[in-house]
């Protein structure tokens, strides 16, 4: 007797629904949207909901909703023409408090939601999105490095008693060290020459006054180069996943420049704000008091150990308040390890706990330990991209703001670990993140920017759709007309395999690209092979003799090996792709992996099901239809 044990029946089932549930959302289609996300300034509540509604109004445009959704406020609407129309309305009516961006909103019904079901991410092919190419300045990672150096080299004479003068300062042919006498410049130049093994030391060249210069060795120059973009790799791909921005492309390319691809985003600006605009902070030491900041800004002369800076707070009139702080910078945003937003229990404001690195952790010990009592600012820097029209060309450039956001007095000894405070909720979040993802290394500038449009993603889609159905149809042709009976069993299994890998692929957020089309397409073709070997094991026995029952039997049992066999070889084959590909390769790898796991189990398991339904469970069977 044919039969098929109970629990096989109730897995399979258990698949057939999972595979139904989470494959859905994937035929609702995304709709166009203006996403209003707050800037500084700017905030998301019902009150901004109910400004745009009435701006909409009174521009006679019809959306379907404006609602807020994930700290964003979301207007959908019917077509991408519209969605051009509202952003062109609502940017200037709601000022630089508010990014004004397009974007594709979702549409799949809470209660699928609810259960994790979610449509796959589209790549930039087929969603469309932003590419953009990035140059890092490195130059400017050369000069902060050779700063850095500066400051260490300062330490070290200071550390050193038998120096007693010596000026430290960095020029464009490198770091340039005064001293007083012959004998402390050999002294000096024997001592540094063991502590900085990557700087090369010589005498200051026709100059009448004593001193060093020092510059970094060739090997140095080109490690930090190449530092510079793989930690602005690192960095940028930190920061997007970090401000929620799914399924980023970054990665180098040639000597000095990065790609980043943002599928979904249609908005330039949106993404160069997400991108370009980077936040980090430095201690310094205060210099004098706030008497001492108003003399200084009135008669605009500076102490040279000195550097003006300006507090956020403003006075009752709206003048600015100016602080004096040191041109030494105690610690700054890359010597970081973490960064949390939180509370501060005291006071009850927001505040961001920060844990610095060994290097950090010294540096502030050290300066806290000799400074007890005297104060310490804290300096908010952040850098915008900038895009102005000359003469018909965009010219890009940055805005750079320095604010002193806290002034403090060191009551205690503290290193590593400390909370800054000053920041508004929204600033605490937002910083905590920005300096957890990292500093980047050196500037990034945009070279060159490529909006691909959602109709031709759509277009992408559409051939895609096309290749799978004919592909699909194709082979269902073939095994009903060939096998008969037995070819629409196998068809069956084959429709629920790509509810399976559809379903699979959406639950672990893989993204599908043009490449995950062909992976999906090819895994058909692959996967009716092995309903065919069992079939044509089922017709050689026949041909054998042996009874239909039997028959079926030993189709299935025989033909398993070799099923298991050739596909162990695909799914090697898938890992080596995978292991060793990158972008397009390894997303047509993941869709073939799994393709091949959920072949095996559609070809053997739910066909065997089927085939035991029709001809099993007693019935006496006399012929098979393959």
């Amino acid at each position: 007797m044919l039969d098929f044990p109970k629990w096989k029946y109730a897995l399979v089932f258990m698949v057939l629904l999972f595979s139904t549930l989470y494959f859905v959302p994937n035929l609702f289609p995304q709709e166009p949207a203006v996403q209003i996300s707050a800037n500084r300034g700017g905030q998301i509540n019902p009150e901004l909901q109910t400004r745009v509604t009435t701006i909409l109004k009174e521009n006679k445009v019809a959306a379907k909703s404006v609602s807020i959704e994930k700290n964003n406020l979301l207007v959908r609407l019917s077509n991408a023409d519209q969605q051009i129309i509202v952003s062109d309305i609502l940017r200037p009516e709601l000022g630089s408090g508010y990014t004004v961006a397009l974007n594709l909103a979702n549409t799949v019904p809470a209660w699928l939601g609810s259960i994790g079901a979610k449509p796959m991410t589209l790549g930039l092919d087929l969603q469309g999105g932003v590419h953009f190419l990035m140059q890092v300045d490195q130059q400017a990672a050369m000069e902060k490095r050779e700063n850095a150096y500066a400051d260490e080299i300062r330490g070290s004479l200071r550390d050193d008693k038998n120096i007693t003068s010596y000026d430290v300062t960095r020029s464009g042919k490198g770091i340039q060290i005064i001293l007083k006498s012959e004998q402390e410049r050999n002294r000096t130049k024997a001592l540094l020459a063991i502590e900085y093994p990557r700087l090369v030391f010589t005498d200051l060249p026709n100059s009448n006054q004593l001193g060093l210069l020092a510059k970094v060795t060739e090997a140095e120059a080109k490690s930090i180069a190449d530092g510079a973009i793989e930690q602005n790799v690192t960095t940028l791909r930190n920061r997007i996943n970090a401000l929620g921005v799914s399924e980023p492309v970054i990665q180098r390319q040639g000597a000095n420049r990065i790609v980043v691809q943002l599928p979904g985003l249609q908005d330039t600006t949106a993404a160069k704000n997400t991108l370009g605009a980077t936040a980090t902070l430095e201690y310094r030491a205060q210099i004098g008091t706030d008497r001492d900041a108003f003399e200084a800004q009135s008669s605009g002369i500076v102490p040279p150990d000195a550097r003006m800076y300006f507090r956020r707070q403003t006075n009752p009139d709206g003048t600015r308040i100016p602080v004096l702080l040191s041109r030494r910078i105690i610690v700054s945003g890359d010597q970081l390890v973490d960064a949390t937003p939180g509370m501060d229990p005291q006071s009850g404001t927001p505040m961001v706990s920060i844990k610095l690195n060994n290097a950090g952790g010294k540096r502030m010990f050290n300066h806290t330990l000799d400074n007890v009592g005297k104060p310490m600012a804290i300096v908010y820097i952040e850098r915008r991209p900038k895009t102005t029209i000359v003469d018909g060309k965009e010219v890009r450039s940055a805005e750079i703001i320095e604010e002193v956001i806290n002034t403090a007095t060191i009551n205690g000894v503290f290193g590593k670990d400390f909370q800054t405070t000053g920041l508004d909720p929204k600033e605490a979040d937002s910083l905590a993140k920005q300096l957890k993802a990292g500093a980047l290394a050196a500037p990034v500038d945009i070279v060159e920017e490529r909006v691909i449009g959602p109709s031709l993603g759509q277009k992408n889609i559409e051939s895609g759709k096309q290749a799978l159905i004919y592909g699909f149809l194709s082979v269902c042709l073939l095994m009903v007309v060939y096998y008969k009976l037995a070819g629409v069993i196998g068809v069956i299994s084959l429709f629920i395999n790509l509810l399976l890998l559809c379903a699979l692929l959406s639950v672990l957020g893989a993204t599908m690209t043009m490449p995950g089309i062909a992976g999906i397409v090819l895994t058909l073709g692959m996967a009716i092979d092995g309903n065919v070997l069992i079939i044509e094991r089922i017709r050689e026995e026949l041909r054998a003799g042996n009874t239909p029952i039997s028959s079926i039997k030993a189709g299935y049992e025989r033909a398993w090996t070799v099923i298991l066999d050739s596909n162990v070889a695909k799914i090697i084959a898938g890992i080596s792709l995978f292991s060793f590909g990158s972008g397009p390769v390894r997303g047509f790898a993941v869709v073939l992996i799994f393709g091949v796991l959920t072949s095996m189990f559609t070809s053997v398991t739910v066909s065997r099901a089927l085939t035991t339904l029709i001809y099993g469970h007693g019935r006496k069977v006399t012929k098979v239809s393959v």
